[in-house]
């Protein structure tokens, strides 16, 4: 079963293993918008989702939407 599962994984092309869980990841960096800190949340792929004022509020609106968050310092 591990053997078959890593041949799977050594056929994906470079395009397949990019977008690999990338509805399931998003990442969120400080920011500054409009002169205050912000924090912005980002797919996994880079793609711009939201900005928000509060780390915290950031964590809870990607785990709300079913995704892990992971940050970026």
């Amino acid at each position: 079963m591990m053997h078959d599962t890593h041949s799977q994984l050594r056929q994906l092309s470079t395009q397949d293993f990019a977008s690999f869980g990338l509805g399931d990841v998003a990442y969120v960096r400080p920011v500054e918008m409009d002169g205050a800190a912000a924090f912005a949340i980002h797919a996994a792929d880079g793609t711009p989702l939201s900005v928000v004022a509060d780390r915290d509020l950031a964590f809870a609106a990607i785990v709300q939407n079913d995704m892990e968050p992971v940050s970026v310092h």
